[in-house]
């Protein structure tokens, strides 16, 4: 299957340059935020229903004065729109507390507020029940309906530090403001003004925690931590297949078949790593944050790993050629630029420093390098294909029509999904789709895992695994007579053949160079070897295909 050269032009940069997305970061659900002056901390998560938020404080004793009373005020907004609870600025975000109205007419949704009193500092770090109900919420009034006096309530009774629960599945935005409070006698309380330093009169944690019907996990959290959990049991039975291939034909590996090993294990550590990170979130509320950077790098490499392989076998590396050369470099190039540049994007997102210039630069570096990628592979493919053609080798040559059949399969249903997508997620006013926003995600590694599958059907190791290795002196004599042939026509170009008798001795002529070419045939299954040690050792089998030329000269010349 042939593709025009534009059309392909349009396809990779159409998947590559437009696809590329900043990666959502798992929602946390425990935060520890240090206070010692008049703040208001925004909190952001998707909740299920029934999620209960709990809020306590601790601190030294010592580090807080007992002429301070304190006033906690807490609001707790849902709306149906995504966009409006995770886009919107802390310094806007912070103007919505206390707000009964929506930002737009059609993001709708419902709120719910409170305040607590703390006298001094032992009774704000006591822990104790705030309330003898939750508070009940109310739908948020537009600006064309007057405010709505209906409130719902909750039936559950608060435990001790619950503040709030979530009364359905939404996005959800919690503010929170603690206010210090002067007491200048038993009556007289004020408040703190911006010119005081606080810093020596109090300093407390803030503990906010969202637990709900699955522990600390979000709905928008779930199913890719399911499906995390799925792939990884999937790169697991890749895993033991291809060992189970590679132990009954290790006499016959190919050198790419190490290549094929490699990913499939970094694919299953990199599955198995976001997995473990969701489950923490899930049970602990928090992840470690060493752990967190070393499954962002450890993605990383195997990215940097699978566009290499999908490169070398494009190639035609020890199938069509023995070796890649010049090319080894530049490979090795893209590599590093791709893994520096996606370790970089995946440490500053997961450590919330990507944002503005960083992010551009980062989305912009990993978009051209992925088009560049892409635009190398089917020109490789396109040329692998047609040397294969002139050759007239069938069995490579269907390998090869299969791989580049898969690879524009892929780009057409990538081309299908960011259409979906850019209409779903981004081209809309609110984002109502919030659920589905892990396909995004997952999308991307299913696919790859999908192209990793057909490579490792493809090349899987045989009895056969020989037919598609590279032989040298026989692909290198259909090398020279392709060479040869348009020569000869050049040089003949334009002069009358003069008619010639049939000779007698045709036939035995024809049959004599048969004889010969089983002959060589056979010489080439009798001395070049087809060990393993082939594969572990390419320096050694370089000199030995030289030492094999040299010696079919000699015998040629002889």
């Amino acid at each position: 299957m042939k593709m025009p050269d534009a059309t392909l032009r349009l396809l990779c940069s159409l998947v590559f340059i437009s696809i590329f997305r900043a990666g959502i970061a798992a929602e946390v659900s425990l935060w520890n935020v240090e206070i010692n002056s008049t703040q208001e901390v925004v909190f952001r998560k998707t909740l299920y229903a029934n999620t209960t938020i709990y809020m306590k404080f601790q601190s030294n004793s010592a580090t807080c004065d007992d002429s301070l009373a304190f006033n906690v005020s807490w609001y707790l907004r849902s709306s149906i729109c995504y966009n409006e609870v995770f886009n919107t600025p802390d310094k806007n975000a912070r103007i919505m507390l206390g707000m009964g109205n929506t930002v737009k007419d059609e993001w709708s949704g419902f709120y719910s507020q409170g305040y607590m009193y703390f006298e001094n500092c032992s009774a704000l770090f006591l822990p104790r029940v705030y309330y003898s109900d939750f508070s009940p919420y109310q739908p948020l009034s537009d600006s064309k309906s007057n405010p709505s006096n209906l409130s719902m309530s909750l039936p559950d009774k608060p435990d001790i530090n619950a503040v709030a629960k979530a009364w359905s599945d939404s996005p959800y935005l919690f503010i929170v403001k603690v206010q210090p409070l002067l007491r200048g006698d038993l009556t007289v309380v004020r408040l703190v003004t911006e010119e005081e330093d606080m810093d020596d009169l109090f300093r407390l944690t803030m503990t906010v925690e969202m637990k709900g019907p699955r522990e600390y996990s979000s709905p928008a959290d779930w199913p890719l931590m399911m499906f995390f959990m799925v792939m990884c049991i999937v790169y697991v039975l890749f895993g033991a297949l291809w060992l189970f291939w590679s132990a009954c034909y290790w006499r016959d590996l190919l050198r790419i078949q190490f290549w094929i090993g490699a990913v499939i294990i970094l694919g299953m550590l990199e599955k198995a790593v976001f997995y473990s990170e969701y489950q923490s979130i899930r049970y602990k509320g928090d992840y470690v944050q060493g752990a967190v950077i070393f499954a962002e790098l450890l993605s990383a490499l195997k990215r940097s790993l699978a566009r290499i392989l999908v490169l070398i076998v494009s190639l035609g590396y020890g199938i069509v050629k023995p070796r890649l050369g010049t090319t080894v470099h530049r490979l090795a190039a893209v590599g590093i630029l791709y893994l520096v540049f996606s370790s970089v994007e995946g440490v500053l997102r997961v450590t919330g420093g990507f944002y503005g210039t960083v992010a551009l630069v980062a989305n912009l570096s990993l978009s051209l390098i992925d088009s560049c990628v892409m635009w190398w592979i089917f020109i490789s493919l396109s040329q692998t294909t047609r040397l294969l053609k002139l050759r007239r080798n069938v069995v490579k040559l269907s390998l090869y029509q299969h791989f580049t059949n898969t690879l524009i399969f892929s780009v057409l249903a990538s081309i299908i999904f960011i259409i979906w997508t850019t209409k779903v997620f981004k081209m809309v006013d609110c984002q109502t789709g919030w659920r589905d926003l892990w396909v995004d995600d997952a999308f991307w590694r299913l696919l790859f895992s999908t192209i990793l599958l057909v490579i490792m059907v493809l090349l899987r190791p045989s009895a056969n695994s020989q037919r598609f290795s590279h032989s040298p002196l026989i692909d290198e004599d259909e090398e020279e007579d392709e060479a040869k042939e348009p020569m000869l026509n050049e040089a003949f170009e334009g002069m009358k053949m003069r008619g010639s008798k049939p000779e007698s001795n045709g036939a035995s002529a024809a049959q004599k160079l048969l004889n010969k070419e089983d002959e060589d045939l056979k010489w080439v299954e009798e001395n070049i070897p087809t060990t393993v040690a082939d594969v572990a050792l390419p320096v050694m089998l370089d000199e030995e295909e030289e030492i094999l030329k040299t010696k079919m000269e000699r015998s040629k010349m002889e």
